[in-house]
């Protein structure tokens, strides 16, 4: 009696999955909601957050929602969106005034040719007319990181502004007067911008004066440092005074 063979069974291929590619391997979702990869880098991607969020901020603040639609508007992926600002709105804010202060220095150019009360002048104006088209957006941030849970943040966001500003101005101090500078028109750049907030006029006259007065008292400070400097020079124990530090 002959036994039947047993036929060998035929391999069925495995089933094409819809992300892979013809080689098996697995393609990556593109980034963009359009199906094309999107080839901006982090920093054009981050702007064109902040361009779609500014309109927004005004009436809606800075909220997570909103960072939601800014970046469904610029055409970011979520992913890259919670990468990009990691802390959410609050790093939204960070950068918008990182970009404001590059804005401010790349606008100044060189100041050499002016006084540098007109150059701080000119750097405090400059920053404020780089916020201006989203003036109310401005304000809302400015009130965020006055809250106390923002007030490191603030700080150290007012002291880049404030070094930029010196540095566009020329500054090549490295003694104490590094940190007296910056303290110094940290008071007048904040003080300004919150009277700018509050300027309605057309023309804005009223911060320009205001302005005007600020840096004429930090002048006048700068003066009598001056003079004291010159009057503690001849005492021995002050001869070393406002010499930079080794």
């Amino acid at each position: 009696m002959t036994e039947t063979q047993k036929q060998p069974r035929k391999k069925v291929a495995p089933k094409a999955r819809p992300d892979a590619s013809a080689d098996g391997q697995t393609k990556k979702p593109d980034a963009s909601a359009d199906g094309q990869k999107d080839e901006r880098d982090d920093q054009q991607l981050r702007e064109a957050v902040l361009a779609a969020a500014l309109p927004h901020a005004a009436f809606d603040g800075f909220t997570d929602s909103l960072l939601q639609k800014a970046g469904a508007e610029a055409g970011v992926a979520k992913a890259d969106l919670k990468r990009l600002f990691e802390d959410g709105p609050i790093s939204l804010i960070e950068f918008y005034s990182s970009w404001a202060d590059a804005e401010m220095e790349k606008r100044l150019g060189d100041l050499k040719a002016m006084k540098i009360r007109e150059r701080i002048g000119l750097a405090v104006k400059t920053r404020l007319a780089i916020l201006k088209p989203h003036k109310e957006a401005a304000r809302r941030a400015a009130a965020m990181l006055s809250l106390p849970m923002h007030a490191a943040l603030g700080a150290k966001l007012m002291y880049r502004t404030v070094d930029a500003m010196w540095r566009a101005a020329g500054d090549t101090s490295t003694d104490f007067n590094f940190y007296t500078k910056r303290g110094i028109l940290a008071g007048v750049y904040g003080s300004t911008a919150m009277r700018w907030f509050n300027d309605t006029s057309a023309d804005e006259k009223p911060t320009e004066e205001f302005l005007a007065a600020r840096i004429d008292n930090v002048m006048q400070f700068e003066k009598f440092k001056a003079k004291a400097k010159d009057a503690l020079a001849n005492f021995p124990v002050f001869a070393d005074w406002g010499k930079p530090k080794k």
